[in-house]
C-alpha cells in the first residue's frame, strides 16, 4: 500500500514525460538558484571531510540554453585524477596534507531532448596548499573544466528541479605545486571519468 502510495504521489508531481519548459513557462520562472548533494559529504563521519559548499544561481534563456554561476569551495587530500578503482581510496596516494580551493564556475547548459541535456563548466580556483600540520605552505591557481551529461526531472508544477549526471573532469592549466604536492599529482591524468552529480534547484 505504502509503495503504490509513493509511486502515485512521484508520478503526479514529477513531469518525467514532458520535462521540457515552454516560453511561457521560462518567462514566468527564468531564475535558477540552486547546489548539489555533493553537500552531504560533509556529514559523513570522515576525518577527510570535504568542507564543500556550493551556490548555483542561474538563468533560462530559452527553452534550451541556460547560464549559470558556480561559487564554490571545498578541500581534498589526494589528485582529483585517480581513477575508480583501489587507489582512489588508498591513503598512499594521498598528499602531505591537503588543498583547500575555492573559487567560481561559469555553466552553460544546453537541452537536447526533453530533459537530456549536455553542460560545460568552466571554473577558475584559487588554492592554498595546507601541511601536516593545518599550516598553509603555498597558493595557487587552476582552471578546473567539467563536461558533463545528465537529465532534468522536475517537481510541483515545474519550480523544483534534481538533474542525476555523469561527468569528465578535466585540469587544462594549474601553477606549479610545492614538490610534495606535484610528486603525487603528476602520476595521475588531467582527466577523471564518470563522476557522477547530483544538482537540484529552485526555479523563480
Amino acid at each position: 500500500m505504502l509503495k503504490n502510495t509513493l509511486l502515485v504521489l512521484f508520478f503526479t508531481t514529477c513531469n518525467i514525460l514532458n520535462t521540457q519548459y515552454t516560453k511561457e513557462e521560462i518567462k514566468k520562472h527564468p531564475c535558477i538558484i540552486g547546489s548539489t548533494a555533493f553537500v552531504l559529504m560533509n556529514f559523513v563521519p570522515d576525518d577527510e571531510s570535504p568542507n564543500f559548499a556550493q551556490l548555483n544561481i542561474g538563468y533560462r534563456i530559452s527553452t534550451k540554453d541556460v547560464v549559470s554561476l558556480e561559487l564554490k569551495q571545498w578541500r581534498y587530500f589526494e589528485p582529483l585524477g585517480i581513477p575508480w578503482g583501489p587507489s582512489k581510496t588508498d591513503p598512499n596516494e594521498n598528499f602531505l596534507g591537503y588543498i583547500r580551493e575555492k573559487g567560481f564556475a561559469i555553466a552553460y547548459q544546453r537541452f537536447l531532448w526533453k530533459g537530456l541535456y549536455t553542460a560545460v563548466h568552466v571554473m577558475s580556483a584559487w588554492q592554498d596548499f595546507i601541511n601536516q600540520n593545518d599550516k598553509k605552505i603555498d597558493s595557487g591557481f587552476q582552471i578546473f573544466n567539467t563536461y558533463r551529461i545528465g537529465y532534468h526531472f522536475n517537481f510541483f508544477k515545474k519550480r523544483f528541479f534534481i538533474e542525476p549526471s555523469l561527468a569528465i573532469t578535466h585540469r587544462p592549466y594549474h601553477t606549479e605545486m610545492p614538490i610534495g604536492f606535484k610528486q603525487q599529482d603528476d602520476k595521475w591524468s588531467k582527466f577523471f571519468f564518470a563522476e557522477p552529480g547530483l544538482h537540484f534547484g529552485f526555479n523563480f
